[in-house]
């Protein structure tokens, strides 16, 4: 269903364009080819029914039939990590991928209590993912935030102990921001409101987004931003359905972070094509385009900016815009926007004689 191609010159200016990834979690980084030595090294016994090799794993991942289907495969994935060893490896080959897809700045979500409740303590956990995130930014430029998720589907009682057990990570700085993942559409926003109120109210300074309008309507958009306090939604697609929720989007610049290939594989839409991304150009909804959980999904971040040029065909100043909109809804210094920012515009100045002569 492609319908504009992304020749080389095209292809090379969306891989120099500098990328902000908000819309990753690292444990859905954890590719085939990762995953069966992690399973060996740690001695764990994956599932009778679980695929026995790299091709057969892969596959089946191209064969989700809805969000339940992927997570069933994604939390028997999570039960290789468990040495601290395990979260730096998993996290630096995610960035040393998408390094190499010309990203600059990451906003990585991760899961703690899919691993605590086997055993594994959060301080593992975070240590690991903690050096990753250290080395990238010494070795490869790259910025990085952490974001501690909780799982919508366990009990906000658990929430809020997971929270309690962060605060000494949240006090250094080391998490930076807090989400809400997992199966939405049963777990409406309004059942962590004391779980964001208790971040809200310790660390005023910390980030918060949710993930709505994937699975449930705009309505979970509106209360998270509402009850929760949201400045940042993920996924957010279903927000085209509510004319009033885009204009106070674009209002308020709330950035939506988009995953279009995981859209597609967990049928949210048939295509890319389907999403609603002129719409949010049209009301100046900002977004970021983004992998959510690339090594289930089929592709990193440049793959799903290749997959929106091959359907929506936008010129190098959308694109930019695009780009621009991810920096600025970041959270970084002014500082280090400017910069990336100037880069945007290098790369505009690089290309545009090149495609648009």
């Amino acid at each position: 269903m492609s319908k504009y191609e992304c020749n080389h010159h095209m292809t090379g200016f969306l891989k120099e364009l500098p990328k902000c990834e908000h819309h990753v979690h690292l444990e859905g980084t954890l590719g085939p080819d990762l995953l069966f030595p992690l399973a060996a090294r740690n001695n764990v016994q994956l599932p009778s029914h679980f695929p026995k090799d790299v091709e057969s794993l892969n596959k089946r991942y191209s064969e989700f039939t809805d969000l339940q289907d992927f997570l069933n495969f994604y939390y028997i994935g999570m039960s290789v990590l468990i040495q601290e060893q395990d979260f730096f490896d998993l996290a630096w080959a995610y960035f040393t991928k998408a390094h190499a897809d010309g990203l600059h700045h990451a906003e990585t979500f991760f899961d703690p209590q899919g691993h605590v409740e086997r055993g594994v303590s959060i301080d593992v956990v975070v240590r690991g993912f903690e050096r990753a995130a250290q080395q990238a930014e010494k070795e490869l430029g790259i910025s990085t935030r952490l974001i501690m998720c909780l799982l919508r589907h366990l009990p906000p009682k658990d929430g809020l102990a997971t929270i309690e057990s962060a605060r000494p990570y949240y006090k250094a700085g080391t998490i930076h921001g807090l989400g809400l993942d997992s199966a939405e559409k049963p777990f409406p926003p309004h059942l962590f409101e004391e779980c964001y109120k208790a971040v809200r109210d310790s660390f005023p300074e910390v980030g918060l987004t949710a993930h709505a309008g994937e699975e449930g309507g705009p309505e979970f958009i509106t209360n998270s931003l509402d009850l929760l306090n949201v400045t940042r939604i993920d996924h957010g697609v279903n927000s085209f359905q509510d004319e009033d929720l885009l204009k106070r989007l674009a209002k308020n610049q709330t950035l939506l972070s988009l995953c279009p290939l995981s859209n597609v594989k967990l049928q949210v839409v048939k295509d890319v094509s389907e999403l609603p991304i002129q719409k949010w150009l049209d009301f100046g909804v900002p977004f970021s385009i983004n992998s959510d959980d690339p090594a289930y999904f089929g592709g990193y971040i440049l793959d799903n900016y290749i997959m929106v040029h091959t359907r929506f065909g936008f010129d190098l100043k959308t694109w930019c815009k695009i780009a621009a909109n991810g920096v600025n809804g970041s959270w970084i210094s002014d500082a280090r926007k400017k910069e990336l920012l100037e880069k945007i515009d290098q790369v505009y100045t690089k290309y545009q004689p090149l495609i648009e002569a």
